[in-house]
C-alpha cells in the first residue's frame, strides 16, 4: 500500500497544502521547524488516529485558527482508500471513504504505518513505559481489538487508582474493578506475549544480518503478574490483585498489573537496557522497527508505509547503508535537513519536497545540495 495524495487545511504550520507523493521514496529537506515533521505527523493521524509526538490534538490546530483538516488518499490492493480527520478544540470526527466512524480503533488496517525517529533509537535503554508504548502501538494495528481492551482497562485502572486516594474505601467496590482489571489485563498479556515471539524472531535474523553474524539478539516478555495459560491467565491476575490489595491501600496506587509489564533485550545473552553500548542499543532499536514492518507484512498481507524522520543523521554509514537496502518494497518518507550524496543515490526512484516555512516545493535532485 501507499500514500497518493495528502490534503492539509491549518494543521500545524500550513494554512493549505495538496501534494502528491510517489509510490517508493519521498525526501522532505529543509531547515529545521519549517514543517518537514509535520507531514510525516499528518500522513501517520490516517493510520491510528492519533500523533507520534503529542498526546493532545489541539496542538496539531494551526494558531489562531478553530480546527485543522487532513485528507489522505491512499492505494490499498488496487483500491483508494480515503481518510478524512477534522480536529477541532471540542473533539475530532473522522471518516473514511463514506463511512464516519465512531470509534478510534475502526481506523486500523486502513492505513498501515510504522513511524521510525531519533526517540524510538532510545527505546532499547529508556524506561520501560517507552516500551510498552512500542508495544501499545503496533499490537493495535494488527489487532484493533486490542487497542479497545487496553483503552478499557487503562480507564478501570486510572478509576481504581483515583478511589484508593480517597479517605473511606469499600472493598466491594475494588472487586467489581479488579474483576473487570483481570478480564482485560488477561487478554493484553495473551497480546503481549503473543506479539513479542514473533517480533523476536523476525528481529534477532534483522540484528545477525547488520552485525554480519557477530551479535544474537533476544527479546522476550517480563509481565509484572505470572504469565499462566490462557484459560487461566484472568484467576491468576485476580488472585494478585487481591494479594496485593493492602499494598495497594497503603502505597494508594494499583500496584501490579501489565501497566508495570516491560521487554527484555539481550544481546549476546547481556541485558543491553542497562549494559549495552550505544551501538548495540541502536542497532536493536533498528532491528526492531524493521521487524515491525516485517510482521504487519507476515499478519496483513501488506507493506507499511515507513516514516523515518530524520533519523538517518543519527545511524552510521552502514546501519544507514542496510536500512535502505531493506526498504525496496515499502512506501519511504524521509525527512532530513541534509543527505549525503551516497545515500541519495542509493534510494530508488521518488520524488523530492523542499519545505521552508509550511511551503513545500516539488524538486528535482539537481536542485538540491546533498552534502
Amino acid at each position: 500500500m501507499y500514500a497518493r495524495k495528502l490534503e492539509l487545511t491549518d494543521f500545524r504550520n500550513y494554512e493549505n497544502l495538496e501534494i502528491e507523493f510517489h509510490p517508493k521514496v519521498n525526501i522532505i529537506i529543509g531547515d529545521n521547524a519549517q514543517g518537514k515533521t509535520n507531514l510525516l505527523e499528518a500522513v501517520y493521524i490516517t493510520s491510528v488516529g492519533k500523533s507520534f509526538r503529542t498526546s493532545r490534538d489541539i496542538e496539531m490546530i494551526r494558531f489562531g485558527c478553530g480546527f485543522c483538516r487532513v485528507l489522505l488518499c491512499a492505494e490499498k490492493q488496487d483500491q483508494e482508500t480515503e481518510i478524512d480527520i477534522v480536529i477541532r478544540k471540542e473533539g475530532k470526527s473522522i471518516r473514511v471513504g463514506e463511512k464516519q466512524l465512531r470509534k478510534l480503533s475502526e481506523m486500523f488496517e486502513n492505513v498501515l504505518t510504522v513511524v521510525f525517529s531519533p526517540e524510538d533509537l532510545k527505546i532499547v535503554k529508556e524506561d520501560p513505559e517507552k516500551r510498552r508504548r512500542f508495544i501499545n502501538r503496533e499490537i493495535s494495528q494488527l489487532r484493533p481489538a486490542y487497542f479497545s481492551r487496553l483503552a478499557e482497562y487503562n480507564r478501570i485502572l486510572k478509576q481504581r487508582n483515583a478511589y484508593l486516594k480517597e479517605r473511606d474505601i469499600n472493598e466491594d467496590v475494588l472487586d467489581v474493578w479488579d474483576e473487570s482489571l483481570a478480564k482485560n489485563g488477561a487478554y493484553i498479556m495473551k497480546s503481549r506475549g503473543e506479539f513479542i515471539e514473533k517480533l523476536e524472531k523476525i528481529s534477532r535474523r534483522i540484528n545477525e544480518d547488520i552485525t554480519s553474524g557477530k551479535e544474537f539478539l533476544s527479546i522476550s516478555y517480563e509481565p509484572d503478574i505470572e504469565l499462566v495459560s490462557e484459560d487461566a491467565q484472568e484467576e491468576v491476575f485476580a488472585k494478585t490483585l487481591k494479594i496485593n490489595r493492602q499494598k495497594d491501600l497503603e502505597r494508594r496506587t494499583t500496584t501490579k498489573g501489565p501497566h508495570k509489564d516491560d521487554m527484555k533485550i539481550t544481546v549476546n545473552d547481556t541485558d543491553i537496557r542497562h549494559y549495552g553500548s550505544q551501538g548495540q542499543q541502536r542497532t536493536a532499536a533498528l532491528s526492531l522497527k524493521l521487524a515491525e514492518i516485517g510482521l504487519i507484512k507476515e499478519e496483513m498481507g501488506e507493506d507499511a508505509i515507513l516514516l523515518l524522520d530524520d533519523v538517518l543523521s543519527e545511524l552510521d554509514p552502514k546501519r544507514q547503508s542496510y536500512l535502505i537496502n531493506s526498504l525496496k518494497d515499502v512506501q519511504l518518507f524521509i525527512t532530513t535537513a541534509e543527505m549525503s550524496p551516497e545515500v541519495a543515490e542509493s534510494l530508488p526512484e521518488g520524488k523530492t519536497f523542499l519545505v521552508t516555512s509550511g511551503k513545500v516545493e516539488e524538486k528535482s535532485n539537481s536542485d538540491i545540495a546533498y552534502t
